[in-house]
């Protein structure tokens, strides 16, 4: 198990004006938990990994993995980078061309001396088994591909059996069709190995394709932490809906809520019903809805049930199996995304229907 209490890691430039790092940064993570750090450039998320790691001194707080801390501010407490049974996984893999696969892994086992040759031979071979390498122990590091390179990376980082795993966008040099299928073999290595593991990445979508738990990270503070789906369907505030998947925002004002739900008055004074998950008390909001959540139809529905809003179709991008149509409503453009092959009406003009649980209501207006 892995516990971060109130991390916090400040850079300065030289006109001393805080310009990066991590600001209380708190979670606490399950035995063989993939949990990512997930944000934009500059956000504090490697900062965050490389304190984990030792590779970085916090100012302030406490980390600790089971019941031993590595680290404690007011304690005073700072086990070095390798005594900390952590193993890691650069962007560059770090892999040294001069040197076979299995020296590549035996690497962390020998600069220890833990084993004599025979015990780490076998180490190296389990860790190779494990990534599905078993069998390249005497090919040369410069004749693998980009994904036996990072699967080398990762032999190397579990060969000592670490307690924790940390990967620092790892996929990020990969070409498109390669990330795409290193992150299934990736999520399959994890759950094999079953280690805890932290994982640093500014990709979306490799975050919700890998991760148990997710943080968002907005300028040094953690924005939001939760399940892939909890992110992506609830977010808590405009800038998570806004980085997690394409969204719609329509600044709100909320009128009237009631056991989780809420009716909110957006665009020229139309009035909708949403989800309202945390309680807000300034009552301009702004509300979150996914453009795979919308439907368009030529007609307004004749029953109860969606919200409904009119607009007219103002461009239509076509991305192969679906297609995004611009939709503007009240001078408001939403984007839509549909099937293909779906017929839009000839005048251009169509109704958005979408269901209430699909609208989220969020403290704040975007910036």
């Amino acid at each position: 198990m892995l516990r971060v209490e109130r991390l916090s890691k400040i850079f300065e430039n030289v006109t001393d004006q805080i310009v990066g790092g991590i600001r209380d940064a708190s979670f606490e993570l399950e035995a063989g938990t993939f949990f990512t750090l997930l944000g934009p450039s500059g956000c504090g998320k490697t900062t965050t990994l490389r304190c984990i790691a030792g590779l970085e001194t916090p100012d302030a707080g406490v980390i600790a993995v089971d019941d031993r801390r590595l680290f404690d501010a007011k304690a005073r407490i700072n086990v070095p980078v390798e005594a900390r049974a952590i193993g890691m996984v650069f962007q560059s893999y770090a892999i040294w061309p001069h040197m076979t696969v299995a020296e590549n892994v035996a690497f962390p086992l020998t600069v220890a001396k833990r084993g004599k040759r025979a015990e780490i031979a076998e180490a190296v071979r389990r860790a190779l088994a494990v990534v599905d390498l078993d069998g390249f122990q005497e090919r040369s590091a410069t004749r693998l591909s980009g994904g036996q390179q990072q699967r080398v990376a990762l032999a190397r980082a579990i060969v000592h059996e670490p307690g924790l795993l940390l990967l620092d966008e790892p996929l990020s040099n990969l070409d498109a069709q390669l990330r795409d299928d290193m992150r299934g073999e990736l999520k399959r290595l994890q759950s094999k190995i079953g280690i805890t593991t932290v994982y640093v990445t500014h990709d979306q979508s490799e975050a919700l394709a890998l991760s148990d738990r997710i943080a968002v990270i907005d300028r040094g503070r953690i924005s939001q932490i939760g399940s892939p789906q909890d992110i992506y369907y609830r977010p808590a505030n405009p800038f998570v809906a806004r980085f997690v998947g394409a969204t719609n925002l329509l600044p709100g004002r909320l009128l009237a809520t009631s056991d989780g739900r809420g009716q909110v008055e957006v665009l020229s004074g139309r009035r909708i019903h949403c989800v309202v998950p945390q309680p807000i008390d300034d009552p301009a909001i702004s509300v979150s809805i996914r453009p795979e959540s919308i439907r368009l139809a030529p007609q307004p529905p004749a029953g109860e049930g969606d919200n409904c809003l009119a607009g007219r179709v103002n461009g239509v991008t076509f991305l192969g199996a679906t297609r995004r149509v611009d939709v503007v409503s009240d001078g408001v453009t939403l984007q839509v995304a549909t099937a293909a092959e779906e017929p839009l009406p000839a005048d251009g003009q169509v109704w958005l229907l979408f269901a209430p649980e699909r609208a989220v209501a969020l403290p704040g207006r975007e910036n």
